[in-house]
């Protein structure tokens, strides 16, 4: 039987049918790329601007309709999930990360599980005493030993966000609206039930099958190891989900093995030619480990050196570029290799307007942003 073969240009036109490029709303768009990563506050919102023309603010979703929802999910990494796919994230990486980093808590508290066990009790409860919503500041206040510290080389800590992170992972809280724009870090905390209805309690194994099908065929074909990285499961976890699914084999342009749901080995049509300025660390340039067939040689101009990407320019399903705004907020931009740029700087110009008055530096500088910001900038 002969092994079926997906080629770069196929994968690049996956890309954009499946990664919210065809969406006309956000939750659209977050479903699509199964979460909108916010790791970088920033992030969430113009990948969305990028994805949809004179995109509304978020605003209405995350905390009028609340179909959004801000959560630690895989990697143990922030993001802005679809209230419909949080179950699924929550039991299949939320918990996980939620026990270890208790453990890990316990450990730094020299031992006390019952002294963390009885900060978390009086920590809810006075949340819930606040009617459900409160400050992280607001909550040490009346739970003293929120502040109780923590000593390492690299300097002292409170205990204050992390109690708030195990909360959060277990779900019994929930990051409401921040005190600040839409680039602040600083959020209202909210009991969940007073946020949304409590989470449907779902097998973990079932939940990470699950959620390997939504990468599938969302970011598929991948490898092994792309779903193992995006998720951060262990492999025995990883290589379960994908055997409770029906999948199929293909062979990709690099020489790898890939694989893809069963009914997704057919050819897609080749989008017309598009441009697009995503963000640093947008979700489809997370979506793999190995990034050759659209990322090409560029990385060390558009990577930090722990391995973030920063805001990069794609043309076609490509990364040909990156960009940067600048102090004055004009987004500049410089293409790293030959390629026609018709549509790169008008699609600079609407990001632009679109940001308005606000000021966006990216949580992990790369060598092309920071070049940007540092210069005047060629215009694309």
């Amino acid at each position: 039987m002969t092994v079926p073969h997906i080629t770069d240009t196929q994968r690049r036109a996956r890309l954009y049918w499946r990664h919210g490029f065809t969406a006309t709303d956000p939750v659209a768009a977050a479903t699509d790329l199964i979460t909108l990563h916010a790791t970088d506050a920033a992030t969430v919102h113009l990948s969305v601007a990028a994805r949809i023309p004179d995109a509304p603010p978020l605003d209405n979703a995350l905390y009028e309709q609340r179909t959004l929802l801000r959560m630690l999910g895989m990697r143990r990494t922030m993001y802005v999930v679809p209230t419909t796919t949080a179950p699924v994230v929550h039991a299949a990486a939320s918990l996980t990360i939620a026990a270890e980093q208790r453990r890990l808590l316990i450990k730094h508290l020299g031992g006390d599980a019952t002294f963390l066990t009885e900060v978390e009790t009086a920590t809810y409860d006075a949340l819930v005493a606040r009617g459900g919503a409160a400050t992280a500041a607001q909550l040490a206040a009346d739970e003293p030993r929120l502040r109780t510290v923590l000593h390492f080389p690299q300097g002292n800590q409170y205990i204050t966000s992390r109690v708030l992170l195990l909360l959060a992972a277990q779900g019994r809280i929930i990051r409401g609206r921040p005190s600040g724009t839409w680039t602040s870090t600083q959020y209202t905390w909210h009991t969940h039930t007073n946020w949304t209805p409590t989470y449907d309690t779902l097998d973990p194994a079932t939940a990470r099958t699950e959620l390997a099908r939504q990468w599938l065929a969302r970011y598929g074909p991948g490898t092994i190891n792309d779903l193992k990285w995006w998720t951060g499961w262990t492999m025995a976890h990883t290589r379960a989900a994908v055997a409770a699914l029906d999948t199929t084999t293909v062979t990709l342009d690099n020489g790898d093995t890939g694989i893809v749901l069963a009914d997704d080995t057919d050819s897609v049509p080749e989008p017309d030619r598009w441009v697009a300025l995503l963000p640093a660390l947008d979700p489809t340039m997370m979506g793999w480990t190995s990034r050759d067939f659209y990322l090409g040689p560029h990385a060390p101009a558009l990577f930090d050196r722990t391995g973030n990407p920063g805001p990069t320019i794609w043309i076609n399903g490509r990364v040909v570029g990156g960009w940067a705004q600048t102090p004055t907020g004009h987004i500049a931009t410089e293409l790293l290799e030959s390629v026609d740029a018709a549509g790169v700087r008008e699609t600079a110009d609407r990001l632009t307007n679109w940001i308005g008055d606000i000021r966006v530096t990216p949580k992990f500088r790369t060598p092309l942003e920071r070049r940007l910001t540092e210069t005047v900038a060629p215009r694309g």
